[in-house]
């Protein structure tokens, strides 16, 4: 190996023992990788919680005004009369026997004469749900009022077994005002009381 025309300096007297070529770096301090994640996980949960209070905000479910939200008020119904003056029929709609009785008592003991409340059973034996039938809307409050007093019963306006009237009388106080309950399977497994 043909020898360096540089001059001498001290760096040439060093001993050939080191392993060491080049220019030397400061030692590589132990490794602090768990420092590291540990600020990642730390960011990540602040992003998360940040993002999801947002979401919160922006949907509306959280309100960063100081205004309280209004209180619903519930406004207080009063169930609606029995009016004893209409005819009722109450016609079993379900295989049971007896439910048409026990209704037909039940509506007796609401305040209408035994002559007024008819029964009798249904063309089917499979109605769904039991409802109360009035003819027009001057006797839908009657109708609701049959139907909150029997216990959980729909109604509906139908001409179904209505009486058929004289059309020239139709509109006229002395037409007889009829109401029809059909008993329906909502009530086949707990007979009326």
């Amino acid at each position: 190996m043909p020898r360096s025309t540089f001059p001498r300096d001290r760096f040439d007297d060093l001993p050939d023992g080191d392993g060491r070529v080049g220019a030397h770096r400061a030692e590589r301090p132990r490794s602090r990788g768990w420092l590291v994640f540990l600020w990642a996980a730390l960011a990540t949960i602040v992003l998360i919680v940040v993002g999801i209070f947002g979401v919160l905000v922006a949907s509306g479910r959280i309100s960063l005004s100081s205004d309280p939200e209004p209180t619903p008020t519930v406004a207080e119904t009063t169930p609606p009369a029995i009016d004893t003056s209409y005819s009722v029929v109450v016609l079993n709609g379900t295989a049971d026997e007896g439910l048409a009785g026990n209704l037909r008592d039940q509506i007796v003991a609401l305040g209408w004469s035994g002559d007024a409340v008819q029964t009798g059973d249904s063309d089917t034996t499979d109605f769904a749900t039991t409802t109360v039938y009035y003819k027009s809307s001057a006797d839908e409050q009657a109708a609701l009022g049959l139907a909150a007093a029997i216990g959980s019963a729909e109604v509906a306006q139908s001409d179904f077994l209505q009486p058929t009237d004289d059309p020239n009388t139709a509109d006229d106080e002395s037409a007889e005002k009829r109401l029809v309950v059909v008993i329906g399977l909502d009530r086949a497994a707990q007979p009326t009381p």
